[in-house]
């Protein structure tokens, strides 16, 4: 004996918890956890997450009805304006001003209890500044405080400014969201589909480049070994989100690029899953045929592709299936499919669009999903 007395279950309990808890204190500090706000704050989220339930799939027809008057902007001291346009419908307080004056805008005659929106169709500007929202009453009348915008100032001259009715009209369709939606769903599942398909070429020859059961035992097989399974770990340390940003760089953003990046990422996924599943396959074939006489080739063809091929088919699949999940990030950085219209009605606070997209994708990956494991079912 020497003297020292064995460890308890006491002893490291409190070791792992003298470890543990002061770690946990810092990672709680470094997070910056604060479950305070996030019930005191919950009510931002609740007028999103009440969009989102609610997805765009059907939709009528819009009919507009346009109304637009001229106006002068700056305007001199005495100066006065004859104005054109709907001023029977249309009136301003003002049709000569100068940049931030205030301008009270009234409209009479219009389709009551309908939204509507003022425009500046400024002189030398293309397209549209958006200005005040508004609501007719029961009578069709809105009235509306602005204020000239100074851009009109950078362009003096003769100026208009219109105010756009919009209602729905005619029977239900499928939304533009619901339309758009179905289409980039169908890109984003051919989209991982093609990565797949293209890594598997190079994925399943450098498997056997990372088996050590299969590489020879000399001092080139275990360089070989050693930079193949340095390249898999290399290249699954950097973010598919980085690759689709390069390609999107080169090769411009849209499903291509969305390719080439999810390819990359998967020949080194499938090439570390497939080397491991040759590593764990039964040494018997491999040493009957040898002791045959045959050569590495044969041995490869007779002994150890019978094993790998079930799961090879299993990992492929599945990996086709992660594709189809990790397609719609990567549009968020130009990499095509659903991911960048999601993007896209997400930046433009089109939340019920937007929901289309997160129940379209919910709907491709459940059913994906289900594929996937009957597909490994029926194959393996």
């Amino acid at each position: 004996m020497d003297g020292k007395r064995p460890r308890g279950p006491w002893a490291k309990t409190l070791m792992a918890l003298a470890i543990a808890i002061p770690l946990y204190i810092w990672s709680w500090e470094a997070t910056q956890i604060d479950l305070g706000k996030l019930v005191q704050d919950a009510y931002k989220a609740g007028p999103i997450v009440g969009q989102l339930l609610r997805p765009s799939l059907l939709a009528r027809g819009v009919q507009r009805d346009r109304l637009q008057v001229t106006l002068k902007v700056p305007c001199a001291p005495g100066e006065t304006y004859e104005p054109q346009g709907d001023l029977d419908r249309l009136q301003l307080s003002a049709h000569c001003l100068n940049p931030r004056d205030p301008l009270q805008v009234t409209g009479i005659n219009l389709r009551p209890n309908t939204q509507g929106r003022l425009y500046w169709i400024i002189t030398g500007v293309e397209g549209r500044l958006r200005d005040e929202r508004f609501t007719t009453d029961e009578n069709g009348a809105f009235t509306v405080e602005t204020d000239v915008p100074p851009l009109l100032g950078e362009n003096p001259g003769e100026h208009r400014l219109q105010a756009e009715l919009r209602w729905e009209a005619g029977s239900l369709n499928p939304s533009p969201a619901l339309r758009t939606t179905a289409e980039k769903l169908i890109e984003t599942v051919f989209l991982a589909l093609m990565a797949t398909t293209l890594a598997n070429f190079f994925a399943i020859p450098l498997s056997f480049l990372g088996a050590r059961n299969i590489m020879p035992s000399t001092g080139w097989g275990h360089t070989v070994y050693l930079a193949t399974r340095t390249f898999f770990n290399l290249t699954r340390s950097i973010e598919p989100l980085i690759l689709a940003t390069i390609f999107a760089i080169w090769v411009g953003f849209g499903p291509f690029a969305g390719v080439l990046a999810l390819t990359v990422s998967t020949v080194a996924n499938l090439g570390k899953l497939y080397s491991e599943a040759a590593e764990s396959i039964d040494p018997g074939p491999i040493e009957a045929i040898t002791a045959t006489g045959a050569n590495r080739i044969q041995v490869i063809w007779f002994a150890v592709i019978p094993q790998i091929v079930p799961p090879y088919i299993a990992f492929a699949v599945y990996q086709w299936d992660i594709n189809v999940r990790m397609s719609t990030i990567i549009g968020f950085v130009g990499g095509g499919g659903i991911g960048m219209e999601l993007s896209r009605w997400i930046n433009q606070l089109q939340w019920n669009a937007a929901a289309t997209a997160v129940w379209g994708i919910v709907l491709v990956v459940t059913v994906m999903d289900y594929a996937s494991a009957l597909i490994r079912e029926r194959l393996v």
